[in-house]
């Protein structure tokens, strides 16, 4: 009998098919293999989906993308899912507090999309930068993304103020009828605040880059120009209040002479483009007058004072988010809008959720402030990487201004909140990396 194997039954159509199957899948597979820039695509979706506003929902359909590339990623490499962490546990309380109070309650799409932007999307972006930006070419990937987004919000406030409107992108910034602040340059947020607080964070990430060497040259000369008059720009005195105190820290505490120098030419060109802007520009619109400008503090001592009484009347169960809105434009008189807000985020917490939410809050807090703890220097990556030990020195500086920002402003806003979750995630990653590194027999 003969050996010869007897040559495979060709199904006709197979190949065809499996090439569809193969093309269709291609995508996917490229996502798995570099899932760093799905993640970054998602952030820069969510910095123009504004919230309290019925606006596109393509960043959710990105977010609910990212999360499955994640989990296939995860299958295929094998990699054990890790929750215990920093942040985790405070967190997911608060997602799971915050949950509960939106489906006890009778909730519209708004709702939901507040929920998302305060604490599901922070959560879970802290939680996949964690397992997405674990080597060098992501790490750049997200410092070329910071920097690319600093650009663009630093020349949008800079039309702004310089009238240049016809360049500003996209044109919904320019609707009087959406967000807050129009007369102020409040980018793709639609409050100045927002917009404030994020140039304010990019910038530091900028000058982390500048010290690094990365960012040089004409290029560097750009950036740090054109940094301050986009905070001018912004006519918002907790956004100047938070960059000057930003800068001064670094001024004196940094351990980099470069930076120490940078941030002194800062200071100097701050108050240069202070000046400039106070004296040239419209009695209507002047900075001196927005200095000067006495009615919002009065409005926010009536609102802080309300908010008071009412987490005194609920201290433990807190008022929901159904309730403490009408209940908070009841408690003021003196003032006649058709809504009443905060403009404090831990204020709101505590009216919202009580003393539970609160100290949950705190103790995020405290959390991300220990991600940014000393390690052996000689286990750090060397200086010239994103993740130095530089960059932990930085951390609370950036924490300081998120939430410094905090106080005088609700933080809804979904890209402010996921991108320091993600810079949180990053040094996530950097501390099991360097765990494993500091137990491992080679290690060790």
């Amino acid at each position: 009998m003969s050996s010869t194997p007897y040559p495979a039954t060709r199904i006709p159509g197979s190949n065809v098919l499996a090439w569809t199957i193969g093309t269709l899948f291609r995508p996917l597979h490229g996502l798995i293999v570099s899932p760093s820039l799905l993640f970054l695509a998602t952030l820069a979706l969510m910095l123009f989906h504004p919230p309290d506003f019925n606006f596109h929902s393509v960043d959710r359909v990105a977010f609910g993308l990212l999360i499955f590339v994640v989990l296939l990623r995860v299958c295929a490499l094998r990699n054990p899912l890790q929750f215990r962490s920093l942040v985790t546990c405070p967190m997911l309380a608060l997602v799971l507090l915050a949950f509960y109070g939106v489906v006890s309650q009778p909730s519209d799409v708004e709702t939901w999309s507040l929920f998302a932007a305060k604490w599901l999307v922070p959560f879970t972006l802290y939680q996949l930068a964690a397992y997405i930006f674990d080597d060098e070419r992501s790490l750049l990937r997200f410092e070329t993304f910071s920097l690319v987004v600093l650009a663009y919000l630093s020349l949008t406030a800079i039309f702004f103020m310089a009238d240049a409107k016809q360049l500003i992108f996209p044109r919904y910034i320019l609707d009087e009828s959406l967000g807050y602040h129009a007369e102020r340059a409040r980018g793709p947020f639609l409050q100045a605040v927002a917009n404030g607080v994020t140039i304010n964070l990019l910038g530091l990430i900028a000058l982390n880059s500048f010290r690094r060497k990365r960012l040089r040259g004409v290029l560097a000369f750009l950036f740090l120009a054109a940094l301050p008059l986009a905070i001018v720009a912004t006519k918002t005195r907790a956004v100047w209040l938070s960059f000057t105190l930003s800068i001064f820290a670094l001024l004196f505490f940094s351990p980099s002479r470069r930076l120490r120098r940078t941030c002194l030419c800062f200071v100097i060109a701050g108050g240069l483009a202070l000046a400039a802007a106070v004296t040239f520009a419209d009695h209507n619109t002047s900075l001196g007058d927005r200095l000067e400008e006495r009615g919002p503090v009065m409005f926010r001592m009536a609102v802080y004072q309300a908010g008071w009484e009412m987490f005194l009347q609920k201290p433990f169960t807190g008022w929901g988010a159904t309730d403490m809105q009408p209940e908070l434009s009841k408690r003021i008189s003196d003032f006649h809008q058709d809504q009443f807000f905060f403009h404090n985020t831990y204020l709101e917490i505590l009216v919202q959720y009580g003393l539970s939410g609160l100290l949950l809050y705190l103790w995020v807090i405290v959390d991300l402030f220990k991600l940014g703890r000393k390690h052996n220097q000689a286990s750090l990556r060397s200086d010239s990487d994103f993740l130095d030990t530089q960059f932990r020195k930085l951390w609370p500086v950036l924490l300081g201004v998120y939430l410094l920002n905090g106080s005088f402003v609700v933080m809804n806003y979904q890209f402010v909140n996921g991108f320091i979750f993600t810079v949180a995630g990053l040094l996530l990653a950097q501390n099991r990396r360097l765990k494993a590194a500091e137990s491992s027999p080679s290690g060790s």
